[in-house]
């Protein structure tokens, strides 16, 4: 089940309906009210979460969600006429799992809930990562550095992870959006630059251990350079 919570009622009818005939489930809230009602009959697989709303902002509804336990990693997407760079950092690093800017297509959108849905039951992993301070239960989905440990959401995770799973090779940012986010849209890539940039701020001084190669990507390297 995804829930989508939008006050624009021709935005949320068309945003249900091509969920629906694409194979997935989904029901639409017009407020926060609304939706925090269904919150307590049933918990969805994944949130669509417009900024704007009439009664409670989408930013103070995900960090509602982010700081209750049964919902911490629940997947949400914000989707919303804000798509300014500044916007886009503040939704992401307040724990978003991804962010699409108005006006969007709809099978754009469609791939990418899939691409979320698909990464939010990964594979158990039975063993943990390090590089330099950074140390990562892949198990437990805990990361630390210096023995701290550092809160992310799930794409970061998910891309410190993929960077530690290929520790000295150069990915490309169309690797890297293929493999997290499961997609490719033209222009997209700046997606993979936004989340590196709030992964580095929260990794703090061993952010060093991740390398921009100009005009290539990014590799992480065993030791601080």
């Amino acid at each position: 089940m995804i829930y989508l919570v939008e006050d624009d009622e021709s935005i949320r009818e068309l945003v249900i309906y091509t969920l629906q005939t694409t194979g997935l489930t989904a029901k639409g809230f017009p407020c926060a009210k609304d939706f925090w009602n269904a919150m307590k009959q049933e918990y969805p697989s994944l949130v669509l979460l417009d900024i704007m709303l009439p009664d409670e902002d989408g930013l103070s509804i995900l960090k509602k969600l982010r700081d209750a336990g049964p919902t911490k990693r629940l997947p949400v997407i914000m989707l919303t006429a804000k798509g300014t760079e500044y916007d886009k950092v503040v939704g992401l690093d307040s724990g978003a799992d991804d962010y699409i800017p108005k006006p969007f297509g709809m099978m754009e959108l469609v791939s990418r809930v899939r691409a979320l849905l698909r990464r939010t039951e990964p594979e158990q992993r039975n063993d943990t990562c390090n590089a330099g301070p950074i140390h990562v239960d892949l198990n437990r989905h805990v990361v630390t550095v210096d023995g701290n440990v550092v809160a992310l959401t799930f794409k970061e995770f998910e891309l410190l992870c993929y960077l530690m799973e290929n520790k000295g090779m150069v990915l490309t940012r169309d690797q890297l959006l293929s493999k997290i986010w499961g997609y490719d849209f033209d222009g997209e890539t700046r997606t993979v630059d936004v989340h590196i940039r709030t992964l580095r701020q929260k990794l703090g001084d061993a952010s060093r251990c991740i390398e921009t190669i100009r005009g290539v990507g990014y590799k992480l390297e065993e030791s601080e350079t």
